[in-house]
């Protein structure tokens, strides 16, 4: 009975799994089917008949998308730079540190995830404008203008105070006896034992970051400044209803997101498990 309880669980997370990639598969296959191929034919053909690379080629020549994903790689670093900056400083004393109302401001921070960014919107834009953060005034603060309003967000500060709690008060107290300081606690002995908690959160603000329509979209008015959601959604009219063209587009705008997973894969499920759990 155990085995067939454990035969049914893999069965349902693989069709699961398959669910959540057919997406991605179908995006593949029509990037690399031919002018002369039926994109939606039915049954649907995954595998291209005629298998070409010509609609990235097209999509790199027609469109500086490489421009659009180099805006989008400066917006994604410094907004996942400045959330492990000061995710880290708000969760320190929260986690580590006793002062009164501690808990009202944690729990006022966590009460801002209810709160929709569309809710907020139209003031924060107001805001942005106020202080000149857009790109008609120059593209430095066109990238402030993108960056500065997700700089720091709820989930980042309470993963990070997980993570700060799971660590024993003792390396701590040891740390003090050995002469250290409030801020060489936190740089040499805190930090370095949430690394993996710090990919996880640096892994989930650059998907976030990456993949941000909303908000450029309506910040921008430069298209040398567009970020690859904002080109891409162009690719609808400059190519029409060219939808082989759009997904390639769409598949080259995946790619840095999957580099830089895989590059912080190894400390992921560590990271994101280790602070469900106070120590």
């Amino acid at each position: 009975m155990r085995h067939f309880k454990g035969f049914l669980i893999h069965i349902i997370l693989i069709s699961v799994c398959f669910l959540c990639l057919l997406p991605f598969l179908w995006l593949t296959s029509t990037a690399l089917k031919g002018p002369m191929e039926n994109i939606f034919q039915y049954p649907p053909v995954f595998i291209p008949e005629d298998f070409t690379f010509e609609n990235f080629k097209l999509v790199l020549a027609l469109v500086p998308i490489i421009g659009y994903a180099v805006n989008s790689f400066i917006v994604a670093f410094f907004t996942v730079i400045l959330n492990l900056i000061f995710s880290a400083l708000a969760a320190y004393p929260l986690a580590r540190m006793n002062f009164g109302g501690k808990n009202l401001v944690f729990f006022g921070i966590l009460a801002t995830i209810m709160v929709p960014f569309q809710a907020i919107m139209l003031p924060i834009y107001i805001i942005t404008l106020k202080l000149n953060l857009v790109d008609s005034y120059s593209n430095f603060q066109g990238y402030l203008g993108l960056i500065l309003p997700f700089a720091v967000n709820a989930f980042g500060i309470f993963l990070l105070r997980q993570a700060f709690l799971a660590i024993p008060k003792e390396l701590e107290e040891s740390a003090v006896i050995d002469g250290c300081n409030s801020l060489q606690i936190f740089f040499k002995v805190l930090l370095p034992l949430i690394k993996p908690s710090l990919a996880v959160l640096a892994i989930f603000t650059f998907i976030g970051s990456w993949g941000e329509f909303l908000w450029p979209s309506i910040i921008l008015t430069k298209d040398t400044l567009y970020t690859l959601p904002v080109g891409i959604n162009d690719l609808q009219g400059a190519f029409s209803a060219n939808y082989r063209l759009i997904a390639a587009g769409s598949m080259i705008s995946i790619i840095p997101i999957v580099v830089f997973f895989v590059s912080l894969q190894r400390y992921f499920i560590q990271g994101s498990t280790e602070g469900a759990v106070k120590g």
